[in-house]
């Protein structure tokens, strides 16, 4: 009987070789033998390849998403967008509710959200919208509360962000900056509650330190040596702007992961009229509902009682469960999870090597029972790339190859076919031309590696453009599981 395991190596991108390059400058001899020894190609994840504005960079979620549906479906960004092309944005239910209530009760109106322009977690665009929203509605107590970046941007791009807010403020007439607080406190989604506290404590109860404009707070942060946007401490620039009991408060962010933990506090500790983007809360509406995914790989192989275990560190849990399963919180039947909870330190540059030798131990032992399929998520390219320290990045890279060394022997013992993919880029590409550390996600394609005993034949491959994309994994594992693909599914299996 055929079992299948897909290792997902997160950030694992293909791009030239060059000094910025943590994964060619690495020391990799287990991938490398892999590559020599067995079939492998190129698949797109970024851009209109993941359901996402056609140059964007890629992502885990989407990535994830994108993989477990087994298809491209339009993502949470592309259908905001539409929505504000067409007008319907400035109709929607949800925001014409909290409209009324901030006009009906003489509260403020808040605008949660982090101000980017990757379209990853947000886009400022969207902001850009809802004051002009704002200003339709002809609401008098606007006020903003940006979340700075510093991750899927350049490191120390806020002021350009900021500029582009005071014109949109300036051209509506409508809104003021009240707070700004970097997303390592303001997102964190591992649990790390004293960092949503200080967020929480910032917007409800002023904590922060004043200053008299935006500009100013971050020159002086950056003076001060602060290097990333995406630590930021919690800046206060308008008294005014404290959220209170009965305000109308709008979440513009879109991505689920990063939005919960604050949501949550937010929403437990205060009674607000408030709205999110994202469905990240079930105790507030939803502007805009998760796409509806039918036939996606989990209901498949739970029709066909096949078994499935989920394995990541607490970083990428949500990745290889919720985002995999087209954002179902519940298990399906006769899936297991297992989680390896994520070290506590504020940079992961710190220790690259992250929980990936206990998932590793973990999976060790599970492989013996037999299941179906694995999902299994290493993170640290990803994450350790998103700190921007190259040299960080390389023995992440290494990391990885020793732990691929220890499980692909074992699971093609097992008897398991393994599917090695990356979800979007990263560690590919750590330094930008001017030398600067570049902390984000690229728009590269990923490597799709084929191992099994004997080494098999991939329908398509080439090892300089893509063949395929993320869509096509969940059609492979069907073929390899001898299981039929349904008519949702529109990506073609690549062996």
């Amino acid at each position: 009987m055929t079992k299948v395991l897909l290792c997902v190596l997160d950030g694992f991108g293909e791009g030239k070789e060059n000094k910025g390059n943590a994964i060619t400058r690495a020391k990799t001899p287990f991938l490398d033998k892999l590559k020599s020894d067995y079939p492998w190609t190129l698949l797109k994840s970024s851009g209109e390849a993941v359901g996402i504005p056609k140059g964007n960079q890629g992502g885990s979620e989407v990535g994830h998403f994108t993989i477990g549906a087994g298809r491209i479906v339009h993502q949470p960004l592309e259908a905001i967008n539409q929505s504000i092309k067409s007008g319907d944005f400035f109709r929607k239910k949800e925001l014409l509710a909290a409209a009324a209530h901030a006009k009906k009760t003489g509260s403020a109106f808040h605008i949660l959200g982090m101000i980017s322009d990757q379209g990853i977690h947000s886009d400022i665009r969207h902001l850009f919208a809802l004051l002009e929203f704002a200003r339709r509605q002809d609401l008098k107590k606007v006020y903003i509360h940006a979340i700075t970046d510093g991750r899927d941007v350049p490191e120390r791009s806020a002021p350009k962000f900021i500029k582009q807010l005071n014109s949109a403020i300036k051209k509506t007439g409508t809104g003021t900056l009240a707070t700004m607080i970097g997303r390592y406190y303001a997102m964190d989604r591992d649990k790390n509650l004293n960092r949503t506290k200080k967020a929480f404590e910032l917007l409800t109860a002023c904590k922060g330190t004043p200053a008299e404009s935006a500009q100013k707070a971050l020159k002086d942060a950056y003076a001060a040596g602060l290097d990333s946007d995406y630590y930021l401490d919690p800046i206060l620039l308008d008294p005014d702007g404290q959220i209170r009991p009965n305000d109308s408060v709008v979440f513009f962010n879109f991505r689920t992961d990063r939005a919960a933990q604050l949501t949550e506090m937010l929403l437990t500790k205060l009674k607000l009229n408030f709205v999110a983007f994202g469905p990240y809360t079930k105790k507030a509406p939803v502007a805009f509902p998760a796409p509806v995914v039918k036939n996606n790989l989990a209901q498949v192989l739970q029709d066909n009682k096949k078994s499935q275990l989920r394995i990541a560190e607490t970083e990428k849990f949500a990745h290889v469960t919720f985002f995999f399963n087209s954002q179902e919180k519940k298990p399906y039947k006769k899936e297991t999870r297992i989680m390896i909870d994520s070290p506590k330190c504020p940079t992961y540059a710190d220790k690259p090597e992250m929980s990936a030798p206990k998932v590793t131990t973990a999976l060790l032992r599970e492989l013996p029972k037999n299941y179906d399929l694995i999902v299994l998520n290493y993170a640290n390219l990803d994450l350790v790339g998103h700190s921007g320290e190259l040299s960080a990045a390389i023995k992440a890279v290494q990391t990885i190859d020793d732990c691929l060394s220890r499980i692909i022997p074992a699971a093609l013992t097992a008897g398991y076919r393994i599917l090695i993919t990356g979800d979007h880029g990263n560690a590919e590409y750590m330094l930008y031309e001017n030398g600067e550390q570049c902390p984000s996600h690229t728009r590269n394609p990923v490597p799709f590696i084929y191992v099994s005993n004997p080494p098999a034949r991939l329908r398509r491959f080439s090892h300089s453009r893509p063949t395929g994309g993320l869509e096509d994994i969940a059609p492979t594992i069907l073929s390899l599981l001898d299981l039929k693909k349904p008519k949702e599914m529109t990506g073609r299996s690549l062996i």
